[in-house]
């Protein structure tokens, strides 16, 4: 069975997901692929599991790093499966790109190329954002895409954790969608003031 409950975060409403075994989902309120791995059966009560990815979220938002992953039973292929232990693996405040990711893929795999865009596709299906932190994945030249819960969003999750964002941009589409203008003749860097 799967128990699901709400959690108020400073970026929005967030819902949480738990089977028996562990976290099922993790998202912001009207992202991308929101609950799309939610089953109709399903019952919205607080377990233990919850409690504990709850806990996790209220370190985290209080701008600490947490000290344990609450367990996790994340349902996916099994190539989005080895993509999210290389998610897991990245350092708090830190990012890597979706051609490293893709170059570690091919290691595992024993093979001489791995593609950055099916990367990118599992990256983007991640139902357990935040914790499984594919807000620390960002484009080879430094550009925010790709965030299922918004660039706003992965900005404020990385600022939150104090990453070095000086390097990186929104890409001219990316803030065109953000602020609703018109075309932009440079890349809007995340130093700069809105």
């Amino acid at each position: 069975m799967i128990y699901t409950s709400a959690y108020s975060s400073p970026l929005g409403s967030i819902l949480l997901a738990a089977d028996e075994i562990g976290l099922t989902g993790l998202w912001f309120e009207g992202q991308k692929y929101f609950a799309n791995t939610l089953p109709e059966e399903r019952i919205s009560k607080e377990t233990e599991l919850l409690t504990v990815a709850k806990n996790w979220l209220d370190i985290y938002f209080s701008g600490k790093e947490p000290t344990f992953t609450p367990p996790l039973h994340s349902a996916g292929s099994e190539f989005r499966q080895a993509v999210w232990r290389i998610l897991l693996e990245i350092p708090y405040g830190q990012t890597i790109t979706y051609g490293e990711i893709a170059r570690r893929m091919a290691e595992i795999k024993k093979v001489t190329h791995m593609s950055a865009q099916a990367v990118g596709g599992a990256v983007g299906h991640n139902a357990v954002s935040i914790i499984i932190p594919c807000h620390r994945v960002v484009g080879t030249n430094g550009s925010l895409t790709g965030y299922a819960g918004g660039i706003d969003k992965k900005i404020s999750l990385l600022k939150l954790e104090h990453a070095n964002i000086s390097h990186l941009f929104v890409p001219q589409r990316e803030l065109h969608l953000r602020q609703g203008t018109g075309t932009f003749c440079k890349r809007y860097y995340l130093d700069e003031p809105d």
